[in-house]
Protein backbone atom coordinates (compact mmCIF):
# COMPACT_ATOMS: atom_id res chain seq x y z
CA UNK A 1 0.00 0.00 0.00
CA UNK A 2 1.64 3.36 -1.02
CA UNK A 3 2.09 5.49 1.88
CA UNK A 4 0.57 8.96 2.50
CA UNK A 5 3.07 10.43 0.76
CA UNK A 6 2.63 8.43 -2.70
CA UNK A 7 5.85 6.56 -2.06
CA UNK A 8 5.94 2.51 -1.50
CA UNK A 9 6.18 2.28 2.04
CA UNK A 10 8.79 -0.11 4.07
CA UNK A 11 9.29 -1.96 7.37
CA UNK A 12 12.39 -2.52 8.64
CA UNK A 13 12.84 -4.57 11.42
CA UNK A 14 16.56 -5.27 12.97
CA UNK A 15 18.26 -4.79 16.28
CA UNK A 16 21.47 -3.69 14.78
CA UNK A 17 20.82 0.35 15.20
CA UNK A 18 23.74 0.98 12.84
CA UNK A 19 22.88 -1.43 10.56
CA UNK A 20 18.85 -0.14 10.48
CA UNK A 21 19.78 3.27 10.19
CA UNK A 22 21.80 2.68 7.11
CA UNK A 23 19.14 0.44 5.02
CA UNK A 24 16.37 3.04 6.08
CA UNK A 25 18.39 5.95 4.97
CA UNK A 26 18.94 4.47 1.64
CA UNK A 27 16.03 3.31 0.91
CA UNK A 28 14.52 6.62 2.06
CA UNK A 29 17.52 8.69 -0.88
CA UNK A 30 16.21 5.66 -3.21
CA UNK A 31 12.32 7.42 -2.83
CA UNK A 32 10.65 4.96 -0.30
CA UNK A 33 8.66 5.92 3.07
CA UNK A 34 10.67 3.68 5.98
CA UNK A 35 9.28 2.65 9.50
CA UNK A 36 11.94 1.21 11.96
CA UNK A 37 11.34 -1.35 14.52
CA UNK A 38 14.41 -2.53 16.93
CA UNK A 39 12.59 -5.88 17.38
CA UNK A 40 10.40 -9.04 16.96
CA UNK A 41 7.29 -7.09 19.56
CA UNK A 42 7.90 -3.76 17.93
CA UNK A 43 7.53 -5.00 14.67
CA UNK A 44 4.25 -6.83 14.89
CA UNK A 45 3.08 -3.97 17.00
CA UNK A 46 3.57 -1.64 13.62
CA UNK A 47 2.36 -4.46 10.84
CA UNK A 48 -0.63 -4.74 12.54
CA UNK A 49 -1.28 -0.68 12.74
CA UNK A 50 0.02 -0.44 8.86
CA UNK A 51 -0.17 -1.53 5.81
CA UNK A 52 3.34 -2.20 3.80
CA UNK A 53 4.97 -3.14 0.84
CA UNK A 54 7.53 -4.84 2.16
CA UNK A 55 9.11 -6.01 4.84
CA UNK A 56 12.48 -6.53 5.72
CA UNK A 57 13.44 -8.72 9.01
CA UNK A 58 16.31 -10.08 10.69
CA UNK A 59 16.45 -13.19 12.39
CA UNK A 60 18.50 -12.73 15.28
CA UNK A 61 15.62 -9.96 17.57
CA UNK A 62 14.98 -9.81 20.80
CA UNK A 63 10.96 -10.12 22.21
CA UNK A 64 10.00 -12.42 19.00
CA UNK A 65 12.74 -13.61 16.23
CA UNK A 66 12.57 -12.97 12.73
CA UNK A 67 10.50 -16.11 12.31
CA UNK A 68 7.83 -15.97 14.34
CA UNK A 69 7.41 -12.70 13.08
CA UNK A 70 7.15 -13.72 9.65
CA UNK A 71 4.69 -16.51 10.46
CA UNK A 72 2.51 -14.26 12.61
CA UNK A 73 2.83 -11.76 9.05
CA UNK A 74 1.82 -14.71 6.66
CA UNK A 75 -1.46 -15.94 9.02
CA UNK A 76 -3.20 -12.13 8.75
CA UNK A 77 -1.10 -10.43 5.40
CA UNK A 78 -0.11 -10.90 1.37
CA UNK A 79 2.72 -8.65 1.90
CA UNK A 80 6.52 -9.31 0.45
CA UNK A 81 8.34 -10.62 3.42
CA UNK A 82 12.81 -10.56 2.43
CA UNK A 83 14.84 -12.09 5.57
CA UNK A 84 18.52 -9.78 5.91
CA UNK A 85 20.27 -12.01 8.37
CA UNK A 86 23.87 -13.72 9.06
CA UNK A 87 22.24 -16.65 9.03
CA UNK A 88 23.49 -18.45 6.00
CA UNK A 89 23.58 -21.93 6.20
CA UNK A 90 21.31 -24.25 3.88
CA UNK A 91 18.75 -25.11 6.58
CA UNK A 92 18.42 -22.25 7.75
CA UNK A 93 17.36 -20.31 4.57
CA UNK A 94 15.16 -23.26 3.71
CA UNK A 95 13.34 -22.86 7.15
CA UNK A 96 13.43 -19.20 6.13
CA UNK A 97 11.30 -20.09 2.77
CA UNK A 98 9.61 -22.40 4.47
CA UNK A 99 7.34 -20.00 6.81
CA UNK A 100 6.91 -17.67 4.14
CA UNK A 101 9.79 -15.36 3.49
CA UNK A 102 10.01 -14.38 -0.60
CA UNK A 103 13.42 -14.03 -0.31
CA UNK A 104 16.42 -14.62 1.96
CA UNK A 105 19.42 -12.03 1.90
CA UNK A 106 22.69 -12.85 3.73
CA UNK A 107 24.76 -10.20 5.54
CA UNK A 108 27.15 -8.98 4.58
CA UNK A 109 25.09 -7.75 1.43
CA UNK A 110 24.43 -5.19 -1.17
CA UNK A 111 22.49 -2.44 -0.84
CA UNK A 112 22.15 -1.67 -4.11
CA UNK A 113 21.09 -5.74 -4.67
CA UNK A 114 18.62 -5.52 -2.06
CA UNK A 115 16.81 -2.55 -3.78
CA UNK A 116 16.45 -4.74 -6.96
CA UNK A 117 15.01 -7.37 -4.40
CA UNK A 118 12.74 -5.43 -2.95
CA UNK A 119 11.78 -3.27 -6.18
CA UNK A 120 11.29 -7.03 -8.08
CA UNK A 121 8.86 -8.05 -5.02
CA UNK A 122 6.99 -5.06 -5.09
CA UNK A 123 6.60 -5.21 -8.78
CA UNK A 124 4.96 -9.32 -8.16
CA UNK A 125 2.77 -8.13 -5.79
CA UNK A 126 1.31 -5.43 -7.79
CA UNK A 127 1.12 -6.96 -10.93
CA UNK A 128 0.06 -10.28 -10.19
CA UNK A 129 -2.61 -11.92 -8.25
CA UNK A 130 -1.48 -12.75 -4.79
CA UNK A 131 -3.07 -14.70 -2.41
CA UNK A 132 -1.41 -15.99 0.85
CA UNK A 133 2.14 -15.42 -0.56
CA UNK A 134 0.76 -17.69 -4.01
CA UNK A 135 1.24 -16.23 -7.30
CA UNK A 136 -2.05 -17.14 -9.30
CA UNK A 137 -2.49 -17.40 -12.80
CA UNK A 138 -5.22 -19.30 -14.12
CA UNK A 139 -3.86 -22.41 -13.89
CA UNK A 140 -0.72 -22.29 -12.42
CA UNK A 141 0.22 -21.61 -9.05
CA UNK A 142 4.06 -20.49 -7.60
CA UNK A 143 4.76 -20.45 -4.66
CA UNK A 144 7.82 -18.21 -4.16
CA UNK A 145 8.74 -19.03 -0.92
CA UNK A 146 8.60 -22.46 -1.34
CA UNK A 147 9.77 -22.03 -5.04
CA UNK A 148 7.32 -24.75 -6.25
CA UNK A 149 5.23 -24.56 -8.80
CA UNK A 150 2.05 -26.31 -9.81
CA UNK A 151 -0.37 -26.75 -12.48
CA UNK A 152 -4.12 -27.77 -11.82
CA UNK A 153 -3.40 -28.86 -7.98
CA UNK A 154 -0.51 -31.03 -9.58
CA UNK A 155 2.92 -29.97 -8.29
CA UNK A 156 5.92 -30.03 -11.78
CA UNK A 157 9.05 -31.23 -11.35
CA UNK A 158 10.66 -27.92 -12.36
CA UNK A 159 14.73 -27.10 -12.19
CA UNK A 160 16.07 -24.11 -10.25
CA UNK A 161 17.00 -22.75 -13.79
CA UNK A 162 13.74 -23.66 -15.22
CA UNK A 163 11.82 -21.61 -11.74
CA UNK A 164 13.93 -18.85 -12.40
CA UNK A 165 13.20 -18.05 -15.90
CA UNK A 166 9.37 -18.47 -15.04
CA UNK A 167 9.06 -15.92 -12.28
CA UNK A 168 11.24 -13.87 -14.83
CA UNK A 169 8.68 -14.06 -17.47
CA UNK A 170 5.45 -13.94 -15.02
CA UNK A 171 6.91 -10.97 -13.08
CA UNK A 172 7.51 -8.82 -16.34
CA UNK A 173 4.34 -10.71 -18.07
CA UNK A 174 3.28 -8.48 -21.23
CA UNK A 175 6.90 -7.14 -21.99
CA UNK A 176 8.82 -8.62 -25.31
CA UNK A 177 12.11 -10.31 -23.52
CA UNK A 178 15.36 -10.33 -25.52
CA UNK A 179 17.56 -13.09 -25.50
CA UNK A 180 20.35 -10.60 -23.81
CA UNK A 181 18.09 -9.34 -21.11
CA UNK A 182 17.01 -13.03 -20.17
CA UNK A 183 20.43 -14.07 -19.88
CA UNK A 184 21.48 -10.93 -17.82
CA UNK A 185 18.64 -11.56 -15.56
CA UNK A 186 18.39 -15.01 -15.15
CA UNK A 187 22.26 -16.36 -15.82
CA UNK A 188 23.98 -13.19 -14.61
CA UNK A 189 25.95 -10.21 -16.60
CA UNK A 190 28.88 -12.53 -15.76
CA UNK A 191 27.74 -15.59 -17.97
CA UNK A 192 30.08 -16.88 -20.72
CA UNK A 193 27.81 -19.06 -23.36
CA UNK A 194 25.56 -18.08 -26.19
CA UNK A 195 22.29 -16.53 -26.17
CA UNK A 196 20.63 -19.91 -27.66
CA UNK A 197 20.80 -21.26 -24.06
CA UNK A 198 17.65 -19.31 -23.54
CA UNK A 199 16.01 -21.19 -26.37
CA UNK A 200 17.44 -24.47 -24.80
CA UNK A 201 15.28 -23.90 -21.07
CA UNK A 202 12.49 -22.00 -22.94
CA UNK A 203 12.11 -25.14 -24.55
CA UNK A 204 12.49 -26.85 -21.41
CA UNK A 205 10.50 -24.74 -19.19
CA UNK A 206 7.51 -25.18 -21.67
CA UNK A 207 7.63 -29.09 -21.71
CA UNK A 208 7.66 -28.61 -17.94
CA UNK A 209 4.64 -26.16 -18.01
CA UNK A 210 2.53 -28.78 -20.12
CA UNK A 211 -0.79 -27.48 -20.73
CA UNK A 212 0.38 -24.07 -19.37
CA UNK A 213 3.25 -23.22 -21.52
CA UNK A 214 0.42 -21.07 -23.84
CA UNK A 215 1.52 -18.65 -21.53
CA UNK A 216 5.05 -18.11 -23.37
CA UNK A 217 4.51 -16.76 -26.55
CA UNK A 218 7.12 -16.59 -29.12
CA UNK A 219 8.09 -12.83 -30.51
CA UNK A 220 9.94 -14.13 -33.90
CA UNK A 221 13.36 -11.66 -33.72
CA UNK A 222 12.54 -10.39 -30.82
CA UNK A 223 12.62 -12.44 -28.02
CA UNK A 224 9.71 -13.94 -25.73
CA UNK A 225 6.65 -12.76 -23.85
CA UNK A 226 4.35 -13.56 -20.96
CA UNK A 227 1.19 -13.85 -21.67
CA UNK A 228 -1.78 -14.52 -19.16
Amino acid sequence: MIGTTGKYRLLIAEDDVSLRHIVSAFFIKNGFEVDEAADGIEACGLVMHNRYDVIILDIMMPGKDGIEVCSFIRTRYDVPVIFLTALGTESDIINGYEVGADEYVTKPFSTKLLLVKVNALIKRYKGLLVKNGRIILDELVIEPFKHTVSVDGNRLDISPREYDLLLYFVENKDQVLSRDQILDAVWGQDFIGYDRAVDTYVKKLRQTLGKASYHIETVIKSGYMWKN
